[in-house]
């Protein structure tokens, strides 16, 4: 067995996952619908560009803010630690396999599922604009759809870095569970209320200082937005970002905090679980 062995066996088995499944079909239900119906939030029905191109990048992004990393989590968090709680584990690593090779076959295995996923639902939005809007923007629905991939290895990351530190799975479900509230609910929060205790709450724009920024920056989801904008302007026209207009950040860094949200999880996950006592 190899590193191609397990990618192939990971990959299977997230495939047969009903929770999986069901993810999914949500997400592909979301981008059939908001792509079916056009819509431009009224917020940003004044936005410059093309309507047919901005509703086709509205379509993409509202399932992707919610349901992107909710299955990257979801299908990267039993990666290791499932196998480690039934003692499977033990059997891959005779077959023989190396721990290195056990670690990146799941992550790659895991990775390809997300991404047939991912292909699959923005495909079936690409579908109805095809047949429905006015144009079709092909170069900016090839590189959204590769960016929502990139967006996806993170969470994958984070939840195969949980899930390598643990022999709980529950425990690897509530790291997981815990990284997806943050992300999307208690980051901006957090950060807002540490904004008021040492800022203040009205502040101009601006004039917020670059430690409050940073830290908004340093939000995945955020930097996922931003490396949008980067590689694809028009997406600037349906984000709001207050208050993050500054002089030392420059939209492409978002992929520079994509790549450690990447590097970080993966490197401390693989330690523990290269010196972990598996018997």
């Amino acid at each position: 067995m190899s590193v191609v062995a397990v990618t192939k066996k990971e990959f299977l088995d997230a495939g047969r996952s009903y929770t999986f499944a069901g993810l999914v079909v949500l997400f592909v239900a979301f981008g059939v619908f908001f792509a079916a119906i056009q819509w431009i939030p009224n917020l940003y029905r004044t936005a410059a560009g093309d309507r047919s191109t901005l509703a086709l990048l509205n379509s993409m992004r509202q399932p992707s803010v919610f349901f992107v990393p909710l299955i990257g989590l979801v299908v990267g968090y039993g990666a290791i630690a499932s196998e480690r709680a039934s003692g499977s584990i033990k059997l891959l690593l005779g077959l023989p396999n190396t721990r290195r090779e056990v670690f990146v076959g799941k992550l790659v295995g895991r990775t390809a599922v997300v991404t047939v996923a991912i292909a699959i639902g923005y495909g079936c939005a690409a579908l109805i604009a095809v047949l429905s809007y006015d144009s079709f923007a092909l170069t900016e629905f090839v590189a959204y759809t590769l960016l929502s991939m990139l967006y996806a290895a993170v969470c994958i990351s984070i939840a195969i870095g949980f899930s390598a530190s643990t022999k709980s799975r529950y425990r690897a479900l509530a790291g997981a569970a815990t990284v997806y509230v943050t992300f999307l609910l208690l980051w901006d929060a957090a950060v807002t209320l540490l904004q008021i205790v040492f800022v203040g709450y009205a502040v101009q724009p601006g004039a917020l200082p670059a430690w409050v920024s940073l830290l908004k920056y340093l939000n995945p989801s955020t930097a996922f937005a931003h490396a949008t904008i980067a590689v694809i302007p028009d997406v600037r026209s349906i984000t709001m970002f207050p208050y993050l207009e500054t002089s030392f950040w420059v939209d492409w860094y978002g992929f520079v905090v994509l790549a450690l949200w990447i590097l970080i999880p993966l490197a401390l996950g693989y330690h523990s679980f290269s010196r972990a006592d598996l018997e």
